[in-house]
């Protein structure tokens, strides 16, 4: 199944009358897992956890009751959703966890082995209408589907660290996935304020394969001397990165100028080679003289005058987050300069 005809199906499936998903078990309850009970447990929803051990299991639960009572006091959630961390149920392994549940978040290591093992016995104890996700940053999957029996009910969920706080989260379908599965989970991640996006399965997704590419092309910078790792960090954070929580690539370009962006990319490859080049969608938007906000239409089609109130809003948003800078430094490590070439 496509990411397109999955989104489209979560927009206006039919399953949006199906209850909503109420009881979840999180099976692997480390960094991640925690954070998704809290996103989960802040808004309402049942929880139970399981890790590796009973130990290891009541030690997640112990940190996940002190974490939200921390959040609690420093005004961050409402102190009756920190109370109810202490009503998570712990079990001792994945049959007692995930026997009577609506969902289950696979958070294991990402190891195929291990998440072969554990989907599979999730799938063998979970109600037939269970829904059963895989929090996978990278795996393929549909090959993490065939671990499972009823694979029309499985798919990957993918959270962001810290997933308590960070809004986006991937829903990958597999081939396989039923499109009302899709649709009930978008339901649910938006119900409790995240921000879903629905694409296909490959190496990285989408947000990895972005935010792996910046990385790779920021530690080049560093290795050719241009700058140290903290005045990249500072470029990035001011300069494009403070764009970036309002409005993403495309309509960044949009609003740029898409032939002023074919100009810029071409001496990218110029200067550095191979690793740069104009891509095909930008060159045909481009020999249309579909340049962007400018002319009417780019990656986006904008109706008449609109481009005008898009760009005030724009200005708008950036005037209230440079004056929330303001009181708001960058973080500093303790333990590293940063400057180092």
């Amino acid at each position: 199944m496509s990411a397109e005809s999955s989104a489209s199906a979560a927009e206006s499936s039919p399953a949006r009358a199906a209850a909503p998903l109420r009881r979840a078990a999180i099976v692997g309850a480390g960094r991640m897992g925690v954070g998704i009970a809290e996103s989960f447990l802040t808004e309402g929803l049942e929880v139970t956890v399981v890790d590796v051990t009973p130990e290891q299991t009541h030690g997640s639960r112990d940190r996940l009751v002190e974490r939200m009572r921390a959040h609690a006091q420093a005004g961050l959630i409402d102190p009756a959703a920190a109370r109810r961390a202490e009503d998570v149920r712990v079990a001792t392994e994945i049959r007692a966890a995930v026997g009577d549940v609506d969902l289950v978040v696979e958070a294991v290591t990402e190891d195929v082995d291990v998440k072969r093992d554990v989907l599979s016995q999730c799938d063998e104890a979970a109600p037939d209408d269970a829904i059963i996700a895989s929090n996978t940053s990278s795996l393929d999957i549909n090959v993490l589907s065939e671990f499972v029996a009823r694979p029309q009910r499985f798919l990957g969920m993918h959270w962001f660290n810290p997933p308590e706080w960070t809004p986006g989260v991937e829903v990958i379908p597999a081939e396989s996935t039923e499109p009302e599965i899709v649709a009930r989970v978008v339901d649910l991640l938006r119900s409790i304020g995240k921000r879903p996006s629905v694409v296909s399965s490959s190496v990285g997704f989408i947000a990895n394969r972005l935010q792996m590419a910046l990385f790779c092309e920021a530690a080049r910078c560093v290795e050719e001397g241009l700058a140290t790792p903290r005045d990249i960090d500072e470029v990035v954070r001011s300069c494009f990165g403070f764009r970036l929580p309002y409005f993403g690539p495309f309509q960044i370009a949009d609003m740029a100028g898409l032939d002023v962006y074919q100009a810029v990319i071409e001496q990218h490859q110029q200067g550095l080679g191979g690793r740069f080049g104009v891509p095909d969608a930008l060159r045909s938007l481009v020999s249309e003289g579909r340049f962007g906000t400018a002319t009417g239409g780019g990656f986006y089609d904008y109706a008449p005058g609109s481009p005008d109130g898009i760009l005030v809003e724009r200005d708008r948003r950036y005037a209230a987050l440079s004056e929330l800078l303001k009181n708001e430094p960058p973080v500093e490590f303790d333990g590293g300069d940063g400057n180092r070439r």
